[in-house]
């Protein structure tokens, strides 16, 4: 598994741009308590992400743009990590950086979607129609047509005594948590080289998501999702929150495996790719269903994972049966968010596992120990590719405790800023190459 780290770039290189994603009204729920919503919306409003719905926005010439425009059209099977990103991420790529920012976006839409009003009728649920749904909350230029809403249903069983005693809000087994939308005009089609299905998660807002976070031991996957391998072992509350249903609403996965199966029928004469993104549970989520994805569907396009700021979901069987079955998983992380250090912890043999804070023992005492603390169902595996990053040295990040770094607007601040790891700051790289003008000029 290979990394990138570094610092961002001097974040007021944005205030120019005439395209944004947040503004002083719109800011996106994180997935940490309600209590905090204010204080992260007046966070939100100091950062100003660059909106990459309309490429015309990033470039100030016909020609730049169309210039990246056919290299987008021409390489988006390495942008969708075919060849794991490799060379893409440090420095990071202008055009995969636009396409995370995209993915991101849709992200943000879930949570614009999503009624976290716990006094409203309709708590839990999505704030508008399917058919206006991206319209309403904000992105009507995407060229994407929203074709399903996604819901999850938590498995636990709350006693009776809590059910009479709490507020039916707190109660609430299925909520709306993203949606299933496919790129159906002919223009984005073909700034992006094929049609591209994306499949978008919110991540926790309710009660009962929480608990389902809570139970954070290894359980093994059933037979449909790992028929060549049992050992293969993900978190409990995320497995349950995909594959748990009730009489009146069928879970994740077969809502996933439907609406997945209609489109490969529909579109299987033509170039496609499937994204799932999401930010924190809905990370966890997203490399389940992707997961599922090109196991239910032997003949699957590309199936790419762009996550936010996710919690580890598996162990390690199930990283070597996601490699197995070609999918591709970019995870967006920020050290300084502590959702990404959770849960259980991890033993890796090499040593740049060991220095980004994972257990690493030598000989034999590391295998007996590990075989030991295995079977305790607490050991994790990280996951495919990672773009690290950082909010310590952003100068518009003021407020560093948990709910701003884990905040999906942190996560695309970094990203739209992020240079690479040996020159993290586009003002030090300027610095550094009129000195060596100047030496070779002497």
């Amino acid at each position: 598994m290979k990394l990138a780290t570094g610092i961002v770039r001097p974040c007021n290189m944005l205030q120019g741009s005439s395209h944004r994603l947040v503004n002083s009204t719109q800011c996106s729920t994180t997935s940490t308590s309600t209590s905090t919503i204010s204080q992260s919306q007046k966070f939100c409003t100091k950062l100003r992400i660059a909106n990459s719905w309309n490429p015309k926005g990033r470039h100030n010439s016909v020609q730049s743009l169309a210039s990246k425009t056919s290299k987008l059209r021409d390489k988006w099977t390495e942008f969708q990590g075919i060849k794991n990103w490799e060379g893409l991420l440090d420095p990071l790529d202008n055009n995969l950086r636009n396409e995370i920012l995209r993915y991101g976006e849709f992200v943000e839409a879930a949570y614009r979607c999503f009624d976290f009003d716990t006094s409203s009728p309709g708590y839990a649920t999505c704030l508008y129609p399917k058919s206006s749904m991206l319209d309403q909350c904000g992105f009507c230029r995407t060229g994407y047509k929203v074709t399903k809403s996604l819901h999850a249903t938590c498995g636990v069983q709350l006693p009776q005594y809590c059910s009479e005693r709490l507020p039916n809000w707190v109660s609430t087994q299925s909520s709306w948590i993203g949606y299933v939308a496919v790129c159906n005009d002919k223009n984005e089609i073909a700034r992006l080289g094929r049609r591209d299905v994306v499949v978008a998660y919110r991540g926790t807002a309710t009660s009962m998501e929480w608990l389902e976070n809570l139970r954070a031991t290894l359980t093994c996957l059933p037979s449909d999702m790992a028929p060549d391998n049992c050992e293969s072992m993900v978190q409990s509350g995320f497995l349950s929150l995909y594959t748990s249903s009730t009489g009146s609403r069928p879970s994740l996965q077969e809502i996933i495996r439907d609406e997945i199966s209609k489109i490969l029928q529909k579109y299987a004469d033509e170039p496609l790719s499937i994204t799932v993104t999401g930010h924190s549970l809905g990370a966890a989520l997203a490399t389940l269903s992707a997961h599922d994805i090109t196991t239910t569907f032997k003949q699957a396009p590309l199936v790419t994972v762009v996550s936010f700021g996710g919690p580890r979901v598996g162990n390690r069987n199930f990283r070597c049966q996601l490699e197995k079955n070609g999918t591709k998983v970019l995870r967006i992380v920020n050290s300084d968010d502590p959702i990404t250090k959770v849960p259980g912890f991890v033993f890796e043999d090499n040593k740049e596992m060991a220095r980004n804070g994972d257990v690493q023992m030598a000989g034999g005492l590391s295998k007996w120990l590990q075989k030991r603390v295995e079977d305790t169902q607490w050991v994790y595996a990280e996951i495919g590719n990672e773009l690290r990053l950082s909010s310590k040295d952003c100068p518009q990040i003021n407020n560093r405790n948990m709910a701003s770094c884990h905040d999906l607007k942190t996560y695309l601040h970094l990203v739209d800023n992020f240079v690479s790891s040996n020159c993290p700051l586009r003002a030090t790289a300027k610095r550094v190459l009129n000195r060596s003008q100047n030496t070779a000029l002497v």
